[in-house]
């Protein structure tokens, strides 16, 4: 197992994410205990010392779960992360009661890392907000002791992280971000590692494979990447492609059933960062990705100046193409798109054309907005 030094301590390269549990008849509220337990038996076999939980993971079953299965290790032989679930808006005002919850369910007296969990559009105004004390509770929790080190999670866009580093980025340890090669330019993680390292932020990984999107691809593709490193497993490329970074710190990975898993730790007993020409590779792909699946906008603003209704076209834009990327998992988007007026979304469009009339790219606007609206259910 690889290992990465932060702050005097060595965290395995590769972490358990408890979100993607094996589950009894697909309900995702009921883990399989049983093979869950084998799977962290491998983890704590193998070398994997970080395992990563939240309030709401399994309909807030993986908690107990990992809490129950994890009581049979001593307790300084891993390290143990949640979160507070500030993307509940319900949540703001019991931060208290929900950590001291979090503590009973986990059956531990404190965690290692703790996170504000998803800071985004919707909730960063919440967690600044010194009504709901959730940054005051959280750091007097960490100078007790019962919080070893303390972070936050993010699906927002650079200005949002911004806003939430200058107020409280000084006291953040790490930052979680999506980050793969497909979201490098997709959702501009290239940008969000850039942001962290000026603040001098280690980086921690969600999503490497994006929910097992990146695990297999097409046979153009596919061909490639095995005619560049022909002993090398599609997956362990999106591993790989992290390993180039030298601010990734950690990388957790939401492991469904042992063969995920086994093949994820023979990916890690050795780093494999990616050379020049295989990076280009690999993004080459990305960029192909992004066209067949995506409505091409760049993001010019024209077609907003010729809009009646006053719409961010190319920020509904962007929320369509992350919901047809994500497909029926999708979640950024709505999250997105509760943080706009009423009158400011998709549906407000009016299809009067005069949008599609300056769009450099030929892109039917009135028409992809309106499949945004359906696929929204609206």
């Amino acid at each position: 197992m690889i290992y990465n030094e932060f702050q005097g301590m060595k965290l395995s390269a590769l972490g358990m994410g408890n979100m993607r549990l094996p589950v009894v008849d697909g309900n995702d509220s009921s883990i399989d205990k049983e093979t869950a337990k084998k799977m962290l038996a491998l983890c704590m076999e193998s070398g994997i010392n970080y395992y990563d939980t939240a309030y709401g993971y399994h309909g807030g079953q993986s908690e107990l779960v990992v809490g129950e299965l994890m009581k049979e290790y001593k307790r300084d032989s891993f390290y143990l992360a949640s979160k507070f679930p500030g993307y509940d808006a319900s949540n703001w005002p019991k931060v208290e009661e929900i950590f001291e919850e979090q503590l009973k369910k986990c059956q531990v007296e404190y965690f290692d890392f703790y996170l504000f969990h998803n800071v985004c559009e919707m909730n960063v105004d919440a967690y600044l907000d010194p009504k709901y004390g959730i940054y005051d509770y959280l750091m007097e929790q960490k100078r007790n002791g019962r919080i070893r080190h303390l972070g936050f999670s993010s699906h927002g866009d650079i200005s949002c992280m911004t806003k939430f580093l200058e107020a409280y980025g000084k006291d953040m340890e790490f930052c979680q971000i999506e980050l793969n090669y497909f979201d490098y330019k997709f959702q501009d993680a290239k940008g969000k590692l850039s942001l962290l390292e000026k603040w001098n932020i280690p980086v921690w990984v969600m999503e490497p494979v994006r929910g097992g999107q990146l695990a297999s691809l097409t046979p153009d593709a596919e061909a490639k990447l095995k005619k560049a490193r022909p002993d090398e497993g599609i997956p362990a490329w999106a591993f790989r492609f992290l390993q180039s970074f030298p601010n990734v710190t950690m990388t957790l990975s939401g492991m469904s059933n042992m063969e995920q898993l086994k093949e994820n730790i023979k990916t890690y007993e050795e780093a494999k960062p990616l050379n020049e020409e295989e990076m280009n590779l690999i993004l080459g792909i990305a960029d192909e990705m992004i066209k067949r699946t995506t409505v091409p906008c760049t993001g010019c603003h024209y077609c907003v100046s010729k809009c009646p209704m006053g719409l961010d076209i190319p920020f509904l834009l962007k929320q369509y193409n992350e919901a047809m990327v994500a497909g029926s998992g999708d979640f950024i988007a709505p999250m997105a798109l509760s943080a706009i007026p009423s009158d400011k979304q998709p549906e407000c469009c009016i299809s009067c054309h005069s949008c599609e009339k300056v769009c450099p790219q030929t892109i039917h606007i009135p028409e992809e907005l309106a499949k945004f609206a359906k696929k929204l259910g609206r």
